[in-house]
């Protein structure tokens, strides 16, 4: 796989006045429940970050908050290159989800229910038709667009619920665990076109994964998540931090950037 790293963000992690999004202080409790706390990260367009941390640690918890779908404390700041503050659009892709693998319903039927108000029992109009394999080419996806969606495999409803994510194309796209119940030859093809799409269109990627062999060699920064933020940096210094070591008893990396 080849990789296009970021070597010219801002230094320190400072947004300056390039695309980022910056979260201070964040805070999600839920009744005397404190499920995060002084959560502080910056996401730079055009880099992809990892989330890792274990069971529990408030990844989904902090994937909502971004998705303004939680009540926090503390200030998530969006800003275009320019330095000109705006509300991001933001796309997601949750984890899997599971079809009936007899379910009829194609590509096209899910793709049509997503973008239009068509009903997708009637007859799909040809126009609205090439609107979806537009939005599939974005990810080599075309040929998928007739297939039933319980006859995709895991890499396959990867790539279109991907699709749908870029449709409009999004400033941060989030995604849930995407290499979860994909094989190795899907999660290499996903991750080759989490690399294209993030250097076409220059958006910033967040996704979760607990698949650590592979980040050294995807992603630009790492997050590591238990409750706050333990650790942050170039893959080789989260992977081989004492952080990372106290929290999976694992040691990988090699300590540095």
């Amino acid at each position: 796989m080849s990789v296009h790293k970021h070597d010219d963000l801002p230094a320190g992690g400072h947004c300056a006045r390039a695309c980022c999004l910056r979260a201070e202080g964040l805070g999600v409790t839920a009744g005397d429940q404190v499920i995060l706390h002084d959560v502080d990260f910056h996401l730079h367009c055009g880099e992809i970050t990892a989330l890792i941390g274990p069971n529990g640690a408030g990844k989904s918890t902090l994937f909502k908050t971004v998705l303004g779908q939680l009540p926090h404390t503390g200030t998530i700041d969006f800003q275009q290159a320019g330095g000109r503050h705006t509300r991001p659009l933001i796309g997601y892709v949750p984890q899997s989800p599971s079809f009936d693998r007899g379910d009829p319903v194609s590509v096209l039927d899910l793709f049509t229910s997503a973008i239009s108000d068509w009903p997708v029992f009637l007859p799909i109009p040809r126009k609205l038709r090439e609107r979806v394999a537009a939005c599939l080419s974005r990810v080599h996806g075309e040929a998928l667009l007739d297939k039933r969606i319980g006859a995709l495999s895991g890499g396959e409803l990867q790539r279109v619920l991907l699709a749908m994510a870029l449709e409009p194309v999004p400033h941060i796209l989030i995604l849930d665990e995407p290499l979860s119940g994909v094989d190795i030859e899907g999660e290499r093809q996903l991750l080759d076109m989490l690399d294209e799409v993030r250097t076409q269109y220059d958006l910033s990627i967040l996704l979760s994964t607990h698949d650590f062999a592979t980040l050294e060699e995807y992603a630009d920064k790492v997050i590591l998540l238990q409750s706050t933020v333990l650790k942050a940096g170039r893959p080789g210094e989260v992977l081989g931090s004492p952080e990372f070591q106290q929290v999976f008893h694992l040691t990988l990396g090699r300590g540095r950037s």
